[in-house]
């Protein structure tokens, strides 16, 4: 591995690794347009440390940097307490005024004298290749101690993040903690100006936050996942980057980092968007499921009792029922062995009367209930009872039973199915 190869890959690891780790903070405070307002702030701070010193050299630019940051950060702080300007149009206006003024003093030094050998433009998209052992140090120097704070600071921080009042309230120093984890996202913005620039620098704290947000719901997990998702978005954008000699290691880390969100999104066991489509289609199969076993427990009842073949097209008839859904719910019912093919139609099994009497069990109770305690009108309680027959549970079911006094009929006269019979 070559010396410029192991720059660019530590450099990247330890920039995702902050970012991640209070990209999470920003996150859960709603304030990660702050990392994009302050990150286009700080061009006018890189641009007159360079005008005041007269050298691009890396701790010079950083506390250029680091000073405009920190000055925009305070201004949207003192607009939004200030005055009743909200804080997106508080992050609005310090993004564009300061940016606009980076900008023109930028153009003013390229178009001076050896401007156009300044490289200055490079924060904008970032330059990674040009990492040196220098500005390792000088990352190491700041990003170590910031990422020390967070630990030594984590129960504050938490408290501040999820209850500022709360916080305020434990006697907290609020405004401290405050000033002080926005001057830490300030220093993370700044650091990583060389490696991803000021345009994409927002992607690399708010995505490894934003994925590892989906995984879990504790904060103490949450912080390290993040953290672990950006520094291996940083490692492999620089190696690809590496590999393809085409591409930017900035946009690509951002990418990385991005794609990692987007696996999460997905993926996660909890909030992902593929688990929580078949969480749906399992809780729309099993409504199906108990629907049908209802209605052929009904068909048994009109015929004068026990289990008797109903045909399909009499099931369709029922309800109002996609004829794939209904042969879909059948296939399922048959293969559990709770309804039997006959030439004549669908029975219900001995195992299936008694998981259709406990639905009819469920539906007819809570009739009772909107009956006798809400005095609902009989033809007005089956729509609702219809929706809970299907989220009731056994402990609800009985403590409902127990309050009604064990009822045998319900509203309609229709007989309640007593516990685990057919």
């Amino acid at each position: 591995m070559s010396l410029a190869l192991r720059n660019v890959l530590l450099g990247a690891s330890l920039l995702g690794m902050l970012g991640g780790v209070l990209g999470s903070f920003a996150l859960l405070r709603r304030q990660s347009l702050l990392s994009d307002s302050v990150a286009h702030a700080s061009l006018p701070g890189v641009v007159l440390a360079f005008v005041l010193t007269g050298s691009k050299d890396p701790l010079a630019l950083l506390l250029g940097a680091l000073a405009a940051g920190v000055a925009g950060a305070l201004f949207i702080l003192l607009v939004t307490r200030q005055s009743r300007i909200r804080e997106d149009s508080a992050f609005g206006i310090v993004l564009s005024v300061f940016f606009g003024v980076g900008i023109v003093l930028l153009t003013w030094v390229q178009r001076s004298p050896g401007g156009n050998q300044t490289g200055l433009d490079r924060f904008l998209f970032g330059q990674a290749a040009t990492l040196m052992a220098s500005d390792l140090r000088l990352m190491a120097l700041f990003g170590v101690p910031a990422l020390l704070l967070v630990f030594l600071l984590f129960k504050e921080f938490k408290l501040l993040s999820f209850d500022r009042g709360f916080a305020a309230s434990l006697g907290r120093p609020v405004r401290a903690l405050e000033m002080l984890l926005t001057a830490l996202l300030v220093l993370v913005v700044v650091l990583g100006l060389q490696t991803v620039g000021i345009i994409l620098m927002v992607a690399t704290l708010v995505a490894p936050a934003a994925a590892a947000r989906q995984w879990t719901d504790d904060l103490a997990l949450m912080v390290p996942l993040a953290g672990l998702i950006g520094g291996v978005s940083g490692a492999v954008g620089a190696l690809a980057s590496h590999v393809l000699p085409q591409m930017p290691t900035g946009p690509a880390i951002v990418l990385v980092a991005t794609a990692a969100f987007v696996l999460s999104l997905l993926a996660a066991p909890r909030r992902g968007l593929v688990g929580e489509l078949l969480r749906r289609r399992g809780v729309s199969l099993r409504i199906r499921r108990e629907n049908l076993l209802k209605d052929l427990y009904s068909e048994g009842e009109a015929a004068g009792g026990g289990r008797v073949a109903v045909p399909l097209a009499r099931l369709l008839a029922r309800r109002d029922m996609p004829r794939r859904c209904l042969r879909r719910a059948l296939r399922s019912l048959t293969g559990a062995g709770l309804v039997e093919r006959t030439p004549l139609g669908l029975r219900l099994s001995p195992a299936g009367e008694v998981a259709a009497a406990g639905v009819v069990r469920k539906h007819r109770l809570w009739e009772t209930y909107l009956s006798r305690f809400l005095e609902l009108d009989g033809d007005h309680v089956h729509r609702d009872a219809e929706d809970m027959e299907h989220v009731l549970g056994d402990d609800e079911v009985a403590a409902l039973e127990e309050r009604l006094g064990h009822p045998t009929v319900d509203p309609h006269g229709e007989p309640i199915p007593p516990r685990g019979a057919p």
